[in-house]
């Protein structure tokens, strides 16, 4: 009788998806000095987006104790609040206010997801045990030490990616923000590579999050603080395995009729283009312009650049063409009533119109304010999109991996504005000389709209000098964002 049977209590080998993660957490060493470069840009980012989520009202109500006065002196801290929590709770809170606006990094590929997710789960860990290091005379974990779990946590989740479309199941992608912080969030507790074969198990026994609340009709801000729930529930996986012990189940995956697979992939193995190593840092792309689901982002530069051409004739518009990839067709097209703004920043139509009647797009233009401007509306129904094949190919290219989009405005006069096409936006690693200075400021913007000037210049100061912002512990640098 075979360890896979069903009818068998024999404990099988873990599955090698699992021990593969555990031994790249645990024995990889990261020698890409890009990848190191581009994750203290993506640091310094989600901190930005961070900030900015604090104008909303609707972020911060997450941000504090899951109950009042569950506070933890000396735990966690929030950036730009004053909560110290539990290191769970506060991945939460971070994970939310990371992810709130939909402005942190992106990477697409047979599946989506934002891999600075993991960082509501990284930072929290990390300042948790730099400041109990700090109490107990002990060593703390320095922003190099972050960035290098950053770089593992984006590599596992990327790779998954890859080959791995979750979203064909009905599975929102923040299940490999739970993997990926799981994994990180136990090696930075100390755990060995069985306690990280452990945790991961129990991520996986979790299943995942149903896709509804990101598509119409069920749309709704659930999406903006998925990824720091999956954070939460990775650190508590990560404090069960290295605290407490728990007994892990090696076949999660792999078991016959109640393992991962059969239950919820459809009794398909995973696949991987790659072996683990600092390929998606590399490659992540940087949301830096414009808060839009990523799929977009080149059609709102498109949209940007037909502005002037068209601002002053929108009463005259009678079709606009979007072309864009198989996935924003499958995911962004979206049609009728916009219920919130989740519905808004995630209709490719509606971050076309914004741009080409405001000549701009900024978080608040999904308002019900803004959305009630009737001139929005009016060019979402004379919106056609369609799929250009070409775009869909480049999409999957590995050495391309573009986000290509195309609009062109027809007038009902007969004349049209040209073809406006954009292969790969802003944030994409071919553009990168061209978007670190444009990172940078909105950075800096971000810091200066929420938190005191002798803040902000203590926060430039530190990550002027990259050796020096290295060096420094993260409870040190996590400590110059707190209120």
């Amino acid at each position: 009788m075979s360890a896979t049977d069903i009818r068998s209590a024999v404990r099988p080998q873990p599955d090698q998806p699992m021990v593969d993660i555990a031994n790249y957490v645990a024995d990889y060493r990261i020698d890409s000095r890009e990848a190191y470069d581009t994750a203290r840009y993506v640091l310094l980012d989600s901190l930005a987006t961070a900030m900015m989520a604090m104008k909303f009202p609707e972020c911060v109500k997450h941000l504090g104790p899951l109950v009042p006065g569950a506070t933890l002196p000396g735990g966690a801290r929030v950036p730009g609040t004053s909560h110290e929590l539990d290191p769970v709770q506060a991945a939460f809170a971070i994970g939310a206010q990371i992810r709130w606006l939909d402005f942190n990094d992106t990477f697409l590929a047979a599946e989506w997801g934002h891999p600075s997710d993991n960082l509501g789960a990284i930072l929290a860990v990390g300042d948790y045990l730099g400041r109990k290091a700090e109490r107990e005379g002990g060593t703390a974990p320095t922003v190099r030490d972050v960035l290098g779990y950053a770089i593992k946590a984006h590599e596992i989740q990327g790779c998954y990616a890859l080959k791995n479309s979750f979203n064909r199941v009905g599975q929102d992608h923040v299940i490999l923000v739970r993997l990926a912080s799981t994994a990180v969030a136990t090696r930075m507790l100390g755990g060995s590579k069985e306690q990280i074969v452990t945790a991961v198990s129990h991520s996986w026994i979790d299943n995942g999050a149903l896709r509804t609340y990101r598509h119409a009709p069920n749309t709704g801000p659930r999406k903006s603080w998925a990824a720091g729930d999956a954070c939460r529930r990775a650190v508590t996986h990560a404090i069960n395995a290295v605290y407490r012990g728990v007994v892990g189940y090696p076949s999660a995956l792999s078991a016959k009729t109640w393992g991962f697979y059969d239950v919820a992939f459809k009794g398909k193995p995973f696949e991987f283009e790659r072996p683990f190593g600092s390929y998606v840092m590399e490659n992540v792309l940087l949301k830096i312009s414009y808060p839009a689901e990523f799929h977009a982002q080149t059609a709102v530069e498109c949209a940007m650049a037909l502005h002037a051409r068209v601002a002053d004739k929108i009463d005259q518009i009678d079709k606009i063409v979007i072309e864009t990839q198989e996935a924003g067709c499958r995911i962004i097209d979206k049609t009728g009533p916009l219920a919130n703004y989740a519905d808004r920043d995630h209709c490719i139509q509606y971050m076309v119109a914004v741009p080409l009647i405001f000549g701009r797009l900024v978080a608040s233009d999904y308002s019900d304010e803004v959305a009630a401007d009737p001139r929005i509306d009016a060019l979402r129904n004379k919106m056609v999109v369609v799929e250009n094949p070409q775009f869909t190919k480049d999409y999957f290219d590995p050495d391309k991996r573009y986000i290509g989009n195309a609009v062109q405005v027809f007038f009902k006069d007969g004349s049209h504005t040209e073809k406006v096409t954009v292969d790969y936006p802003i944030g994409h690693r071919k553009r990168r000389a061209e978007g670190i200075p444009v990172l940078l400021k909105k950075f800096e913007a971000a810091m200066r709209g929420h938190l005191p000037a002798h803040k902000v210049e203590a926060i430039l100061a530190a990550t002027r000098d990259p050796a020096q912002l290295d060096a420094m512990p993260i409870q040190q640098f996590l400590g110059l964002f707190t209120l």
